[in-house]
């Protein structure tokens, strides 16, 4: 008992002394606290081709069947830490879209503001301010997911992820916005 006693006062000294625990950036995600951003699954090839256009898939640079795998699997992982629904956006692209359903989290949305502006850089900023500032206006009842790509998530964050790379950050009006959690799928 007397050593039980000196292990409990010992962590309330530590605890005092500034030391914190971990973050959960899933039980962040679960409360609202947290919004995951999440880069399209595997699709071979950088860009698009020429002729690209939204809503024509065949224009497009799509996922690979290891891609559709690949987002179930974060589907499941997601499930696996607590989440079986969530508020999906996603950009347009045909890539993003299908990464978002393989996710099987609920119903997509749209969201021209997480469309790639890859194609035209001097887009980037802009649209990156007007995406962090919507960002601030979503809801905190619940988990938020968000399917975009690589350049979108670079100039919220200032990191450079891989396909199917999921980060919980906290959102805001200003960026890069604080990433609390980092996960490779």
């Amino acid at each position: 008992m007397f050593l039980r006693r000196q292990f409990l006062a010992g962590s309330v000294l530590l605890l005092a002394g500034g030391a914190r625990a971990a973050v959960d950036h899933w039980a962040e995600l679960r409360s609202g606290r947290a919004v995951m951003l999440l880069r399209h699954a595997l699709a071979p090839g950088t860009g698009d081709p020429p002729g690209f256009r939204i809503g024509a898939c065949e224009t497009q640079r799509n996922l690979s069947d290891e891609g559709r795998a690949q987002a179930g699997r974060i589907g499941d992982l997601f499930r696996d830490n607590g989440v079986s629904a969530a508020a999906v956006y996603s950009s347009q692209w045909c890539r993003c879209l299908d990464t978002a359903e393989g996710l099987a989290l609920g119903d997509v949305t749209e969201q021209p503001l997480l469309n790639s502006f890859f194609g035209n850089r001097e887009d980037g900023e802009a649209q990156t301010q007007a995406l962090a500032a919507w960002m601030a206006t979503l809801p905190t009842s619940g988990p938020v997911v968000l399917v975009t790509h690589q350049v979108n998530i670079t100039g919220l964050t200032g990191i450079v992820p891989a396909s199917g790379e999921l980060l919980f950050v906290t959102p805001g009006a200003a960026t890069p916005l604080p990433v609390i959690g980092r996960l490779t799928s």
